[in-house]
């Protein structure tokens, strides 16, 4: 880590407040094992988890819950599970997406980096982005519990102060 990486990470928030957000047609608050797992992390990690919801894929329903999260001023990151797959009603990455007004391409690239020593090839399927949306980070990632470790373990933990320093200056 590079002497500057290292002052910025040291300069950066302890506890992030977050908002969770599982994106699913069928799951329910007491069957969504990967917002749950996201939850977990979170608070094992010493951030605050403000809001939890549970949307369906639906493009319109999930755009206004992102703007009204990010335009509350009191949350630093919202992180979504689900719905970042490539079938008919996958509809995550096109809506968050349409929303970023700084994109971080990085993101998506090294957790599909790190799956792909996971899981293969089969990593190509996963369409996890992140980016900005004003001076809200929003993450995106799988649904599986597999997924949700991966990312939140070797991807957003490690950096989630960090992003939301360099996202509020």
């Amino acid at each position: 880590m590079s002497s500057t990486t290292a002052e910025h990470k040291a300069q950066s928030p302890v506890s992030v407040r977050c908002a969770v957000i599982t994106v699913s047609d069928t799951r329910t608050l007491e069957t969504d094992t990967g917002g749950r797992a996201v939850v977990e992390r979170l608070t094992a990690a010493g951030h605050a988890v403000v809001e939890r919801h549970l949307v369906p894929d639906e493009p319109d329903r999930m755009r206004a819950l992102l703007v009204a999260l990010c335009d509350r001023g009191d949350l630093d990151a919202v992180l979504l599970t689900g719905g970042t797959g490539i079938t008919r009603r996958d509809q995550t990455y096109e809506t968050v997406c349409g929303l970023f007004t700084k994109p971080l391409p990085g993101y998506g690239e090294l957790f599909r980096m790190l799956s792909y020593q996971e899981i293969g090839a089969a990593a190509m399927l996963s369409r996890a982005v992140g980016g900005l949306v004003g001076r809200t980070v929003v993450l995106t990632m799988p649904g599986s519990p597999a997924a949700v470790r991966l990312a939140m373990e070797q991807v957003i933990l490690p950096e989630l102060g960090h992003l939301v320093r360099e996202a509020q200056r």
